[in-house]
């Protein structure tokens, strides 16, 4: 649990049937007792929403990404951090694979001390950066061997078709990050580590691919319809409601009443597993919403 206290009014969380709701008030505020595991304030008596557990969404950040900023240990200065931007791919474990020159001055970090680590953050996201999903994958870079390297030459070409043009070039080689350890953040008082075997066994969302052109869908063409989604599953009013994420198991909606900001996630009434199913469902819960 979480407690949220502001200088103007003080922020509690409370159930609304199906969601979670809390209050980003439009004044200076602060978190007291935050529970890492807890994501958004609530109250105690709220029940939990379903939601993609940290190492399915771990996973999934990593998929959606496609560049890092690397952080080696430099060989100059011995100790310091070294950070470079850094395209990458994944392995079926999950584990980062990079395309780099021997003449980069990361790869001969790497070659000295070979622990580095990847932050991953949410691609596209235009509101506030602490607000949006990041990971930092911990591990060790290993040079593949040529055997290695075929199945990610595959997987790094079809993430990056433009390197194409210098893959083959004697100074290039293909590293993997054997990850040791994740710390994954899901936005405000939403953070845990996760295991590097949790990750690994872990999947991306169903949705990861198919959700953002949903998001933008909704946003786009069917604002009437986030608001009844509010206002019928959270109970709550607003003057403007905005699609944020949708995963398998439900969508988070901003909504704004007056100048007063606040979230609120809701659950599908059963899990979705491609962007057809969750347009039946989406439809479905607007004909309850409204009463059909």
């Amino acid at each position: 649990m979480v407690t949220v206290v502001c200088s103007c009014r003080d922020v509690r969380a409370f159930s609304k049937r199906q969601a979670v709701f809390w209050l980003d008030g439009a004044c200076r505020c602060s978190l007291v007792g935050v529970n890492r595991h807890a994501g958004p304030p609530r109250a105690s008596d709220a029940p939990d929403v379903p939601e993609p557990t940290f190492p399915e969404r771990a996973r999934t950040l990593a998929h959606l990404g496609h560049t890092g900023t690397l952080a080696t240990l430099s060989r100059r200065h011995v100790g310091h951090p070294f950070a470079s931007v850094m395209p990458y791919a994944l392995d079926e474990a999950g584990r980062p694979l990079f395309l780099i020159s021997s003449m980069a001055m990361h790869t001969q970090n790497l070659e000295v001390d070979a622990r580095a680590s990847l932050l991953v953050t949410q691609p596209d996201w235009s509101g506030d950066p602490l607000a949006a999903g990041r990971l930092t994958l911990m591990g060790e870079g290993r040079k593949l061997t040529a055997a290695d390297g075929a199945g990610a030459r595959a997987a790094y070409l079809a993430r990056h078709a433009r390197a194409s043009y210098w893959v083959d070039f004697d100074d290039f080689a293909f590293w993997r990050l054997d990850v040791v350890d994740v710390y994954f953040v899901g936005g405000f008082a939403a953070m845990d580590w996760v295991t590097a075997a949790a990750y690994a066994e872990a999947r991306p969302d169903p949705l990861a691919d198919a959700g953002p052109g949903i998001v933008e869908h909704m946003n786009r063409d069917h604002a009437d319809a986030l608001l009844a989604y509010a206002r019928h599953y959270a109970g709550e009013t607003a003057d403007e409601a905005s699609m944020v994420t949708v995963d398998r198991l439900g969508f988070k909606l901003r909504l704004r009443q007056g100048e007063r900001l606040s979230s609120v996630r809701i659950a599908f009434p059963r899990e979705v597993t491609s962007a057809g199913q969750s347009r039946e469902v989406l439809i479905e819960m607007l004909r309850v919403a409204r009463g059909g």
